[in-house]
């Protein structure tokens, strides 16, 4: 376990920042580390990087502070990089991070590389929340704090479904409960609740589904114009990928979403016992065995048979 404080230590400037197209776990965690930061190190200058995150999250404390990121050269103290498994991932705030005296990781993610002189990488957690909960120690949690690192395991866990969830994921937040968070509210609020537009698109995705592998791999996609036909953003997309893979007897879901004309973002959910990290990082991309995610070129129906094809002979 890293000494956080330790490293915190006299550090006047500092900087903090998640992967891009940041989801819950990646804003619980920035803003769990810098209100952890800013009541324990008042006399740090600390600043968050992450792009623009869901209305959704902005009942967080901080959340009004974010810095959309930019290229810089600029040095801070110390560079705290979280949810984020290598450099690239950390889109403009990369910049930041080279510039840095000293840099810091906390992540989950199994492709994560070793990137910063301080490393606190654990993969069998569930989430850089629940890794955050145990560095910052139980009497050290304010409601606030709580409130962020709930919002990061129910998101990492799928609250509380996946098999990443484990008995002390469970106690941990329970104990964050104890905190006085309004924790249904959060999860009803940050993970259940969709805008109209968001249902409208999430039916039409289901619509276009295929089956593949004899029915064990579901997968869709949605290009840039359908995204523009249904008014909706690539991050309202997050909740597809989990969709198909609740279809019965399926073992894998493949989402993909247009970010460029035939430029996607991939997500891959498992049930099946595989390791779908192996084939994000095959694809420049990283993630864990059963949740994982890359961006590839071309033909969307062609990328996906491709991918399935991969998938298939992980079975």
């Amino acid at each position: 376990m890293i000494d956080l404080d330790l490293i915190l230590k006299d550090k006047k400037e500092i900087a903090i920042g998640g992967h891009v197209r940041p989801d819950g776990d990646c804003v619980g965690s920035v803003l769990g580390m810098y209100n952890y930061i800013r009541e324990y190190f008042p006399e740090a200058n600390v600043k968050a990087y992450l792009e623009y995150i869901p209305r959704m999250f902005m009942f967080l404390k901080g959340a009004e502070d974010l810095i959309e990121p930019s290229e810089s050269d600029e040095s801070v103290d110390l560079f705290i990089c979280l949810d984020c498994g290598d450099i690239k991932r950390l889109g403009p705030s990369g910049s930041r991070f080279n510039a840095a005296k000293e840099t810091l990781c906390v992540d989950h993610h199994l492709s994560n590389t070793d990137f910063a002189d301080h490393n606190h990488i654990i993969p069998d957690y569930s989430s850089t929340c629940e890794l955050l909960y145990d560095i910052f120690g139980c009497e050290k949690i304010t409601k606030e704090i709580a409130e962020c690192l709930y919002t990061g395991i129910i998101h990492d866990t799928g609250v509380f479904r996946f098999d990443c969830t484990t008995k002390d994921t469970m106690k941990k937040a329970g104990i964050l409960m104890d905190k006085g968070i309004d924790f249904p509210r959060i999860i009803d609020k940050t993970f259940f609740e969709k805008t109209f537009n968001q249902s409208r698109v999430l039916g039409h995705a289901l619509e276009k589904a295929v089956r593949l592998s004899n029915d064990r791999i579901v997968a869709t996609f949605i290009t840039f114009d359908e995204m523009r036909e249904y008014e909706v953003q690539p991050r309202h997309l997050e909740g597809i990928v989990s969709a198909l893979r609740d279809t019965k007897d399926s073992l894998a879901s493949v989402f993909l979403y247009e970010l460029d004309p035939g430029h996607f973002k991939v997500s891959m959910r498992a049930t099946a016992d595989i390791n779908l990290a192996d084939i994000a990082v095959r694809h420049g991309g990283g993630g864990h065995a059963k949740a994982a995610g890359c961006e590839i070129e071309g033909d969307p129906v062609e990328a996906i048979a491709n991918i399935s094809q991969e998938i298939e002979a992980l079975f």
